[in-house]
């Protein structure tokens, strides 16, 4: 203990070489990750710039001139930017509470299967909607919602009741939307779940089975507290998200009949900032510099109150 405080005592240079000295094997391992965060994620900061640079391509970003605020104040000056906020938060609001409990939910019935081919084979099959591209799973949504050939819609008219279209309506897309991740992605994230009821130990399990304890009782009392701390992170996660969604399955499924819904701000930030006709470079990076901040604040929030109400946090 008094080698460890010393240690502590040391200069963060001489800690840092003499961990680089020591486990160099290990620093080995992590460079390829280090290159890929450093290349891929900080060299392009450098760019962020733009967002307060009137861009233009010949001149270059150190080239254009400086224009401050301005973009960021016309943006939250437009027409549209409360629907799209609203819009935006509110898709994946909605997308965090239907969505976040089911992977928890799939994962203790997952660790509850006794026979191991089915449960291999249960997880296999909730995996596989994970590897189906958007551009695919919005192409089943059009096929199987369609107003005329949709198998849904066979089945309404089948009922009695008259074919709905589905695409074209405001209220149907956040269902739509968030329904189709929740089947697409639920399986996939009981990964983690499904690895840390894994490392319960098994004695845990037999020691309640000897006191007599029921399945449910099992569930309660040792699945669920040990999921709590994983489940907590992850939701603080997914809350540093309530303002980044899916843009691509958002493009892919927004009409002119759902606009007042599937406008969202990844959408508008395609449509100025990467669409040929408008190239607003410097636009979209403040937009997007902007939700990027509010997201940062969001999961700072998140996590002072895990904290201060579980004692749970990432940092």
């Amino acid at each position: 203990m008094t080698q460890l405080s010393t240690f502590r005592k040391k200069p963060l240079g001489y800690r840092i070489s003499l961990s680089i000295r020591r486990d160099w094997q290990l620093w080995v391992l992590l460079l390829p990750a280090l290159a890929f965060f450093i290349i891929f994620c900080y060299f392009p900061m450098y760019g962020v710039q733009i967002a307060f640079r009137d861009y233009k391509a010949a001149l270059g970003i150190t080239g254009s001139k400086w224009v401050g605020l301005k973009y960021f104040e016309k943006f939250f000056s437009s027409y549209y930017c409360g629907r799209m906020f609203a819009n935006t938060f509110l898709l994946n609001l909605y997308g965090l509470i239907v969505g976040f409990p089911i992977p928890i939910l799939l994962a203790i019935m997952l660790n509850q299967l006794n026979r191991k081919r089915f449960r291999g084979f249960a997880q296999t099959a909730i995996y596989v909607p994970h590897f189906i591209s958007t551009v695919v799973l919005a192409g089943m949504i059009y096929l199987f919602f369609s107003p005329t050939n949709g198998i849904i819609n066979h089945l309404i008219s089948a009922s009695g009741g008259k074919p709905i279209y589905f695409i074209m309506e405001p209220g149907w897309f956040r269902p739509l939307y968030i329904g189709s991740d929740i089947w697409q992605n639920a399986g996939w994230n009981t990964i983690l779940y499904i690895a840390t009821l894994t490392g319960i130990d098994p004695q845990l399990y037999e020691a309640a089975t000897i006191d007599g304890a029921t399945r449910w009782d099992k569930i309660r009392h040792i699945d669920i507290p040990h999921l709590i701390p994983i489940a907590v992170m992850m939701l603080i996660l997914n809350c540093g998200s309530l303002l980044a969604s899916n843009t691509d399955k958002a493009l892919l499924l927004q009409t002119s009949g759902n606009m007042a819904t599937s406008d969202i701000l990844g959408v508008y930030v395609y449509s100025v900032g990467i669409a040929a006709s408008k190239a607003q470079y410097s636009y979209a990076s403040a937009i997007g510099l902007c939700l990027n901040a509010i997201n940062f604040g969001i999961i700072m929030l998140v996590n002072f109150i895990s904290r201060r109400l579980s004692d749970i946090s990432l940092f």
